[in-house]
């Protein structure tokens, strides 16, 4: 698409204001309900199971799986979105059973608590800078998707339409941190999921209906559209043997095993006012995301015969907004964009929390333990600003979503996962051998990355956009696997100088391993 303005953009102007104007009084109410640093970071730990479930979902569900993965889909079809909405839901699944439980029992503030009581500060203040690097990328996915909204429908520049985005989502969640970011979180899951379901519905109905709709679909690279697996003769993405397996396993584990360890992520849930509330509210999240993740994909591959086949790259980004132009009525296209600009403010509000609770929680008290409750609420704050002036900058220099997006969660899955779930269940996992994981998982995935690209290149027909982040994709399966070698050959060859840590909560007492996995007694 090109960025003309839109002829009822005074329609999605006023959408969209009325969205920005709840935000920033919703951000006010809760700002005054803010006393301490808890209530910022984690609502006082007190979320029913009615909004923990659409804030859990609401993390993730943004830029990524509404505009980025309708554009993957346009370009590779169902195979171009394992990473996200299917990754995703599976994380949800796998935490909820394997982590959500014991995390909110141990009530940690950010995910870097853990690794600090169970691993030493070392690991901590590295893990929680590592974190706060690709929470920049992913709030700035964020940011290019709103820019990019208003570029098209309303021809303003694409740079003022970002900064505009990032300044307002900095403002509000300055003020009411997770209070301001839940209650928006369960507003934005009401209107992203009502204006799904109508663009869905729409389109499927004015096409002929259901087989009519799947009739259209189709994808710029790839035979199959509907393959969520390998496809024989064209392998994964184009690439086969393995490769194409790497590929594939990456496309699963970026986000399903990534996003495992992710503060945004572990902040919902131990906001939930008990371990059974917070179990379920991550299954409800898991159902939801894949019901309302899978329509982005699939609008997308209709798009190859809605739109036509050959939309530039540059034009796929607009897939989904370019079909709801196409097939909606003013007024139902002014309430979906609507929804997702407040689907796109709700995930950049997480990650930049996300972001500024650890900086103060893990890196700030490390050197400052005894500062006041009231200047870490002052300083969490104040780093919120300076991340999101830090992502605005990036949205500017990359304005790409879905990659933007999924690198981030990459980035955690070579080096944070390993230790993370192997050392919550292994009581042999120490200090050094979760350093030493930290350490090979992200080294070798840069060394693989660059060994692999010359192939990628090749493959990819000189595209070296494309071929990079595929190096960068394939590169993350062995790294990680390496991880987890690294991590118990270190620890079991270190033990007597360097003995393990117990799994402690918060309190400093160790952690009840009964009852571990989310199945039974889900009860608080």
């Amino acid at each position: 698409m090109t960025a003309q303005p839109y002829a009822y953009a005074s329609l999605i102007i006023g959408g969209i204001v009325i969205i920005l104007v709840v935000r920033l009084a919703i951000g006010y109410w809760a700002s005054r309900k803010v006393k301490t640093t808890a209530d910022y970071v984690v609502a006082g730990r007190r979320l029913p199971l009615w909004m923990a479930g659409p804030s859990i979902m609401a993390t993730w569900f943004a830029a990524e799986t509404l505009m980025g993965s309708s554009a993957s889909a346009y370009r590779f079809g169902f195979q171009g979105v394992v990473f996200d909405p299917f990754g995703a839901a599976l994380c949800l699944i796998l935490s909820a059973f394997f982590v959500v439980r014991l995390a909110r029992r141990a009530q940690y503030l950010t995910l870097m608590d853990f690794y600090e009581r169970r691993f030493g500060k070392a690991m901590s203040v590295i893990g929680a800078v590592i974190q706060i690097i690709t929470y920049f990328g992913w709030t700035a996915a964020q940011i290019v998707a709103g820019g990019s909204i208003l570029h098209v429908l309303l021809g303003w520049p694409l740079q003022a339409g970002m900064i505009l985005v990032g300044v307002i989502v900095t403002v509000y969640t300055m003020m009411g941190g997770l209070w301001a970011d839940t209650a928006l979180d369960f507003m934005q899951m009401f209107l992203i999921g009502i204006g799904l379901v109508i663009l869905f519905t729409v389109i499927v109905n004015k096409v002929g209906g259901f087989d009519a709709f799947l009739g259209m679909a189709g994808a710029q690279y790839g035979s199959e559209p509907f393959a969520l697996w390998p496809v024989k003769g064209e392998g994964y993405l184009g690439y086969t043997g393995r490769l194409g397996i790497f590929y594939y396993l990456a496309a699963w584990m970026a986000i399903g095993l990534g996003s495992i360890p992710a503060q945004d992520y572990l902040q919902r849930t131990c906001a939930a006012k008990g371990e059974g509330t917070a179990v379920k509210a991550t299954y409800m999240a898991a159902g939801l995301y894949l019901v309302l993740g899978v329509i982005p994909p699939l609008i997308g591959v209709a798009a190859y015969t809605g739109l036509g086949p050959d939309l530039a790259l540059e034009q796929t980004e607009f897939v989904l907004i370019s079909m709801a132009l196409k097939y909606l009525p003013p007024v139902l296209v002014a309430i979906f964009i609507a929804a997702l600009a407040s689907a796109l403010m709700s995930t950049s509000d997480s990650s930049m929390l996300a972001g500024a609770t650890m900086f103060t929680e893990n890196i700030v008290k490390v050197f400052k333990p005894n500062i006041s409750d009231k200047t870490q609420l002052l300083l969490t704050r104040l780093s919120l600003l300076v991340i999101g002036i830090i992502s605005i900058l990036i949205a500017l220099y990359a304005a790409t979503i879905y990659r933007l997006a999924v690198i981030s969660c990459t980035a955690i899955l070579v080096g944070m996962v390993a230790p993370y779930l192997i050392g919550m269940y292994w009581k042999k996992a120490n200090n050094i051998g979760a350093l030493a994981s930290m350490i090979t998982g992200t080294v070798s995935w840069v060394i693989m990355a660059i060994l692999y690209y010359p192939t990628t290149l090749e493959i990819c027909e000189g595209l070296v956009e494309d071929a990079t982040w595929d190096a960068v994709y394939i590169a993350s399966t062995p790294a990680f696997f390496l991880s987890v070698v690294v991590l118990i050959v270190v620890s079991l060859a270190t033990q007597k100088i360097d003995p393990p840590k117990a799994f402690t909560g918060l309190d400093g007492k160790p952690v009840s391993m009964k009852n571990p996995f989310g199945i039974t007694d889900l009860k608080d």
